[in-house]
Formats: structure tokens, sequence, C-alpha cells
């Protein structure tokens, strides 16, 4: 019998900059579906290169108060101050 030890990897939220998970130079799209912050949330934004995104919920926040970026889904992202925006599919 022959045994492996595996070695478990850090989470990798605690290792990746939580830029690389934000939306930068948006402009909003859509009717305005509430406020976060003193700040309208947008059912839709556009980024520079016209990708879409829609508007899915409150970004989560560890122990910290760092964004718990691994919540995300894949096609997610971060839109400040903390909303977050999943990408539409070019099919909608």
């Amino acid at each position: 019998m022959t045994f492996v030890s595996l070695r478990i990897a850090p989470r990798l939220g605690r290792n990746i900059p939580t830029e690389y998970f934000v939306l930068a130079n948006l402009k909003n799209k859509g009717k305005v579906i509430g406020r976060l912050a003193d700040h309208p949330i947008s059912e839709i934004v556009v980024d520079d290169r016209g990708l879409r995104y829609r508007y899915v919920g409150v970004a989560t926040r560890g122990a910290g108060g760092r964004y718990d970026v691994e919540s995300l889904r894949p096609g997610e992202w971060i839109v400040q101050p903390g909303l977050v925006y999943a990408l539409e599919t070019k099919g909608r």
C-alpha cells in the first residue's frame, strides 16, 4: 500500500488582488432599481468595449472587510460600492 501526501492549496482569493475582480469606467444603462450607500443601482451597466452586465446582488465581505471574491460565480464582477454584476451572454 502506498500513501500519498496531499498538500491543500491556500484559498485563492487571499492571494489575488481584489482589483482583478472589479469593473471600472462603466456607463449606467436601463432603469435604476435601487440604491446602495447613496449610489444608484442600475439594472444594466456597459463597459468601454460594449459588453453588458446585469445587476445580480451585493458583494459579500470577509471578516477583515475584504471582498469575498471566491463567492463570485463565473462571469460575475464587482462594481463599486460593492455591487455584483454578471456578464450577459450575446444571445440576450
